[in-house]
């Protein structure tokens, strides 16, 4: 496997504060099901389903935007997709960064993407991330995912896997994983999409097994 774990979003994820238990004990079943619907209720209801309200807050991307230009060397030539871009926050921060920069995003929530910044909006489709990207070999020099690719089972995401491996050039992708049992009891208590929970190392294995060499990224829930 040729790829390197990275640390470009944990910090950002880490300064989240989350009840567990209380989300747990909260008709847990119920709030999966809407969740899983990824409507407003997921993005911008109650935080029982969700983010409770994921709005656009000016530079919070910007740290994440600046270490993957840093790291993949993203110039106003460059090209980039999203996997699973929710509200494409992240490429409305890479735009402010590189104006010039050519973006693609697509995601299954059409109220996502309706919520995304109007400079980068256009680029954005719906598309489920398991089925074929319309778009030739190494089309782009850069293909992230952040966050998506655990709320697939494994013969989706291993579908995933292949395309974000054909289409990009180089690849970033992050994933929710767990390191002990209270990180995999906090995980289990607070996801409500994920369908595939896997420790960094089996994550790894299965990057390998798909012939996925890009880089990657695990966020944690301690």
């Amino acid at each position: 496997m040729g790829g390197t774990l990275l640390n470009l979003v944990s910090e950002l994820h880490q300064s989240t504060p989350r009840r567990y238990l209380e989300r747990m004990n909260d008709d847990k079943v119920h709030c999966m099901e809407r969740a899983r619907e990824y409507s407003i209720d997921y993005w911008d209801g109650e935080r029982r389903f969700g983010y409770g309200g994921y709005r656009y807050i000016p530079g919070r991307w910007r740290p994440v935007a600046e270490s993957l230009v840093a790291r993949y060397n993203l110039t106003n030539d460059s090209s980039i997709l999203d996997v699973g871009c929710g509200k494409a926050f992240l490429l409305a921060e890479l735009k402010l960064l590189l104006p010039k920069l050519r973006i693609a995003g697509f995601d299954i929530s059409s109220h996502g993407i309706s919520e995304a910044r109007e400079a980068v909006r256009e680029q954005l489709f719906l598309h489920r991330a398991e089925d074929p990207y319309p778009y030739k070999d190494n089309s782009f020099d850069l293909v992230i995912s952040l966050a998506c690719l655990h709320n697939l089972p494994l013969p989706q995401l291993s579908s995933a896997l292949k395309e974000i491996r054909r289409v990009g050039r180089e690849r970033y992708i992050m994933v929710e994983s767990y390191r002990n049992n209270e990180e995999l009891f906090n995980l289990q208590c607070w996801a409500l999409t994920a369908e595939t929970f896997l420790t960094p190392d089996e994550w790894i294995w299965f990057f390998d097994q798909m012939g996925y060499c890009g880089d990657y990224e695990f966020i944690f829930f301690n």
